[in-house]
């Protein structure tokens, strides 16, 4: 954020205060992870219960297995679910878990796709990627899909229902089901990263799509904006790190099951997903999109928006507009992502959403004048 980044104090609600005193709305939502806002009660008294019974077990604890029992619970195409400490590990794993099953070794991902910090394909993003055998095929295009399949064997497909950070673009239902079918037919093992999607849901995008993946990777707003993820999905695959049943396979990690976050995830998951909630704030999602679009295009801006529920991105056709329009926007009380992606908290409400249209609608005004020269 040029020239610096402005430095948050403290938070509460769907506000940020930042060090100058500055308090501004934050539409970013943690990037998905702020689901909850900011200070959820239930997550401050599952942290101090946690604390007062202490932390850094290095065993399995009853948290850790009621968690569990929840996460299955919601999910319905995951049996058996295992705990990592970030959504970057559970992708790892995930990938690790289902080459293994299927005894091969390429790995079909999607252009503009983000799985991880070791795992992206956004533009110019592969320097850092783990050296798995990587093909990369068009997301949404069903061509590209056939003659993925058609080079060869291939392990597994890890795919976003909506790609995040690629500018929350929603997959088309034909797409996933094409996939489905071509992972079953294949001996394929289907990936769904849900560490984002799964909030469009009362039980995750799959549930909204109607098609199910064998592996789900979890992570994000489930443990209320603390450190999490997860990796899960069908008997058959998880079995391969149960020893007792034959498995080979290990996962490590000193904090997999941290007491603190699984004892967050338990309270959130218990006391603060209700369907309800996550279909409100979906739908109060879906209109800010069309408000700002609607906003854009009366206007005539070239600016858009895409998503689906309360997953957001603004795009533009050159870039100075939207630096343009992100300024404005922190100088009105408003944050969003400095590339353009909205993520709408529980905290998040209409009139919020009614500031953010007209603050959007008064820049847009005031640019378009400007461009013409008058006052």
């Amino acid at each position: 954020m040029s020239p610096f980044p402005f430095r948050v104090q403290s938070a509460s609600g769907s506000r940020l205060i930042d060090v100058d005193g500055h308090t501004l709305i934050d539409f970013c939502g943690d990037f998905t992870a702020g689901l909850l806002g900011h200070t959820p009660s239930s997550v401050a008294e599952a942290v101090r219960s946690s604390l007062n019974r202490g932390w850094s077990f290095g065993a399995t604890t009853t948290t850790e297995i009621r968690a569990a029992e929840l996460v299955c619970a919601r999910f319905e195409s995951i049996q058996q679910v295992r705990f990592t400490h970030s959504g970057t590990e559970a992708n790892l794993f995930a990938i690790a878990a289902a080459l293994n099953f299927a005894q091969r070794d390429r790995v079909l991902v999607f252009d503009n796709s983000f799985h991880g910090g070791v795992i992206s394909f956004l533009p110019d993003s592969q320097r850092m990627n783990v050296p798995h055998n990587f093909l990369i095929a068009n997301f949404n295009d069903l061509d590209s899909v056939e003659e993925a399949f058609a080079s060869g064997p291939i392990g597994c497909v890890v795919v976003e229902p909506v790609q995040g950070a690629g500018g929350c673009i929603p997959a088309s239902r034909e797409f996933l089901d094409r996939l489905r079918k071509r992972c079953s037919s294949d001996n394929t093992v289907l990936i769904f990263d849900e560490i984002m999607t799964s909030r469009l849901h009362p039980r995750g995008a799959q549930a909204l799509y109607g098609v199910q993946a064998d592996l789900t990777t979890l992570g994000k707003y489930l443990a209320g904006g603390t450190a999490f993820g997860a990796f899960g999905g069908q008997l058959e695959i998880m079995k391969q790190f149960d020893m007792g049943s034959g498995g080979l396979l290990a996962h490590s990690g000193t904090f997999n099951n941290n007491s603190i976050n699984l004892a967050v995830a338990v309270a959130v998951m218990s006391a603060e997903l209700s369907a309800e909630r996550i279909e409100s704030v979906n739908r109060r999602g879906d209109l800010l999109r069309e408000r700002l679009n609607d906003t854009f295009s009366n206007l005539e801006l070239p600016l858009w928006v895409t998503g689906l529920g309360s997953m957001l991105h603004i795009h533009c056709v050159d870039s100075v507009w939207y630096d343009w329009l992100f300024y404005e926007l922190l100088e009105d009380g408003f944050y969003v992502s400095p590339k353009g992606f909205i993520g709408l908290s529980f905290e998040i409400g209409d009139l919020e959403c009614e500031g953010l249209v007209e603050s959007v609608a008064a820049w847009g005004s005031r640019a378009i004048r400007m461009r013409s020269g008058t006052n």
